[in-house]
């Protein structure tokens, strides 16, 4: 039966129509026939030639009205109510007409004998297509990925109706919390109270569950989803309703639960006045315009419609992939700014002298920097000379240019740092501090604040990568802990932050509280309907665990085998087990509920200048030991936990026996340029405006030729 039903349902539309019609006519008459059987209660009938005279008009002009309501045109395994309604509307047609043939010809046919066709009609010719549909959903039902809802509201109602005409998913009931509903049935599906969801899963061989509650808040789906993690069942949610009022998303395009969503943390509305207070109508500058936080710091500027936005970034595809996401964006939101994607290091002052200058820039958010604790760590010199002097040339070449404030992205790793990141950023601050202090027409401000979701480097794609090939999902220790917050609330807290700037200050988002990353990692596992379970032969598990290292778990649970290993690997050079946001408790409010002032340390000019010449020349000569002994010298706090790794500028060796003070690391050596030493000749030169001569000794001009900036 199934094998005709395909083959049935797969031949050409022309056929599909003319066995419909040959199968109503033979209804119709089929119908008549009973109609006249169940009236006379005999079949004297049958001889009497008059009795089908009625037949050849009834029948041709009941398959012209079927026609005309659109029989031919509905397919039946999509039929729904409308297609019903023409079934009724077309019968009734068709009786109608049976009765005015009968009456005009005064044939021998009873006046009951149309309103008994009218049932019988109805049973056959729409009972017909109902069974075929039945018939072929069931047969598709077989084949399809059964699913349990979370959610009877409108967006869980739309999502059955979606399903059912889909191939892939079929809806079995739903899960609501709300009391009035449990018991009741919607769509034919009925509702389940929570507690019932293992029951309902094991009864119907349910194999996802799709969370269908986009008005929830964060907070909401985060309990839903934490009742969810024991049952080990896929989870999936429906995009939120603003995706998919924006064209972002389609109402049916499923996804995984959003790493947002576990941890729970609802975002505060953005306040408008001091989104705009530094960029509305004015020429804004992003330095690191093609990272995480810089993209998303583009996008909200964009939207609160500078004169110009310039995006500065020294990679040229970072710059590139920025620039296109901020054209499609302008393009469906109607937005008219000018956008300037510019190729160029922040290190370089000149460079960034000559842009503040042509365009005229009034505000500049800095969010270029080297952010990778252990790459930082093994490149020492660079990451330092990017992160801090980089700083300083931004800094330096705003207040020449007479720029009206500089926002500076900071980190919580800046926060008593154990790694050159770290310190280098808490460098940055206090060099951003210090010409606040020397000047008052540029006001400097530092905005600090922990991970955020999705940038690069974070761990979330990693565990997604590591569960999609099977694990194992690695973690550094089973006791580390990281502040997360989303990239859109932190490039939108940043920019609000700047708003209230005064000059000098040092800006703490509220992070909410710190997420244990080996329960990420189970938590993600089990989303995936996989079960994750911790090797005999980790080195940091079960042990660890059984002197205390809690993470959530029973020891029963971690010890037992799983889909998914999760192994400890140790911490990385640099790395805390802990994150801070503060340096003292000397904490302010504002008039964001997120955001936060810290009274800092800070060095005058006078102070810091020499600790940033010792510096410069140790980054110069690439001396990972100087480097390391300038920033703890300085006030950074700095207190580093590893070895340092060698990255030693001197003649190739083969010896690779550890010296002393080493770290089992050993990189590659590599000779020093003779370009590296003529660049530690003079730090100020280069570190202030990076000043370009000529073959004639005198100043070369920065180019920025290939931009037209009119009115400035």
């Amino acid at each position: 039966m199934t094998q005709l039903l395909i083959k049935l349902f797969s031949l050409p539309r022309r056929r599909k129509q003319a066995i419909q019609l040959l199968a109503d006519s033979f209804l119709i008459v089929a119908s008549f026939f009973t109609a006249m059987l169940l009236r006379l209660d005999s079949t004297r009938f049958l001889a009497d030639p008059a009795v089908w005279m009625a037949l050849p008009v009834v029948v041709p002009v009941s398959l012209i009205i079927f026609m005309r309501l659109g029989f031919y045109r509905a397919i039946i395994r999509y039929m729904g109510l409308k297609a019903f309604q023409a079934v009724m509307a077309g019968v009734m047609g068709s009786a109608l007409t049976l009765g005015v043939v009968s009456s005009v010809f005064n044939l021998p046919v009873p006046r009951s004998v149309p309103f008994i066709y009218i049932m019988l009609a109805l049973m056959t010719i729409g009972g017909v297509r109902l069974s075929l549909r039945l018939l072929y959903q069931r047969g598709q039902q077989r084949l399809k990925t059964r699913v349990l809802i979370y959610g009877a509201g409108a967006a869980g109602r739309q999502l059955v109706m979606s399903l059912r005409h889909g191939r892939d998913y079929e809806p079995v009931g739903f899960v609501d919390y709300a009391p009035k509903l449990q018991g009741t049935h919607v769509q034919g599906l009925r509702v389940y109270a929570p507690d019932d969801t293992n029951r309902v899963i094991n009864s119907y061989g349910v194999e996802k569950l799709l969370l269908a509650v986009p008005e929830a808040t964060r907070s909401r789906r985060q309990e839903i989803i934490e009742s969810l993690e024991p049952l080990s069942i896929p989870v999936q949610t429906i995009p939120d309703m603003a995706d998919v009022i924006s064209g972002k998303a389609k109402f049916n395009e499923l996804r995984d639960v959003a790493v947002e969503d576990l941890l729970g943390r609802d975002p505060v509305p953005p306040d408008q006045s001091l989104m705009g207070a530094n960029i509305a109508g004015k020429v804004v500058m992003v330095t690191g315009a093609g990272g995480s936080i810089g993209s998303e710091l583009c996008r909200q500027i964009l939207r609160q419609h500078p004169r110009e936005l310039l995006l500065v970034d020294a990679s040229e595809f970072s710059l590139y992939r920025i620039e296109l996401d901020l054209q499609r964006i302008a393009a469906a939101e109607s937005i008219e700014v000018a956008v300037k994607p510019i190729l160029a290091s922040v290190r370089n002052g000149e460079r960034i002298k000559g842009l503040l200058d042509s365009f005229g820039v009034s505000t500049i958010y800095h969010a270029a920097a080297y952010k990778h604790v252990p790459m930082v760590e093994y490149n020492p010199g660079e990451g330092v000379l990017n992160n801090v002097f980089g700083t300083l040339a931004v800094a330096k070449a705003a207040i020449a240019a007479g720029v009206d404030d500089m926002v500076l992205v900071s980190t919580d790793k800046a926060v008593r740092p154990t790694n050159i990141m770290g310190a280098s950023k808490r460098m940055a601050e206090l060099v951003c501090q210090s010409m606040a202090a020397l000047q008052q027409q540029t006001r400097f401000s530092m905005v600090r604040f922990g991970n955020v979701l999705g940038s690069s480097g974070s761990v979330v794609p990693l565990f997604r990568k590591q569960i999609e090939i099977g694990g194992p999902i690695t973690v550094t220790h089973p006791e580390i802990t990281r502040y997360f917050m989303t990239i859109p609330e932190a490039a939108q807290l940043v920019i609000q932050a700047g708003g209230m700037a005064r000059g000098g200050d040092v800006f703490v988002l509220d992070m909410g509280k710190p997420v244990r990353i080996v329960e990420l990692a189970t938590r993600m596992v089990r989303l995936t309907g996989l079960e994750p379970h911790f090797p005999q032969s980790n080195p940091s598990s079960p042990q660890a665990l059984r002197k205390g290292c809690s993470v959530g778990l029973g020891l029963a649970e971690v010890e037992k085998k799983g889909d998914i290993s999760i192994v400890f690997t140790g911490l990385r050079p640099g790395e805390k087990l802990y994150e801070e946001l503060l340096v003292t408790e000397a904490v302010g409010k504002t008039r964001h509920p997120r955001i936060m002032t810290a009274n800092e340390a800070s060095l005058s000019w006078e102070e810091l200048e020499p600790i940033l010449s010792s510096l410069h020349t140790a980054c110069t000569n690439q001396d990972a030991d100087s480097i390391r002994r300038v920033l703890m010298e300085a006030p950074t706090e700095y207190h580093p936990q590893s070895d340092v790794i060698y990255f030693e500028p001197q003649a190739r060796s083969t010896d690779t026996t550890p010296k002393p003070g080493m770290s089992e690391t050993v990189l590659p050596k590599r000779a020093k340029s003779s370009s590296q030493v003529e660049m530690s000749t003079n730090w100020q030169e280069t570190s202030t405006l990076g000043e370009e001569r000529g073959g004639n000794g005198k100043p070369m001009t920065a180019n920025v030729a290939f931009y037209s900036p009119k009115g400035h």
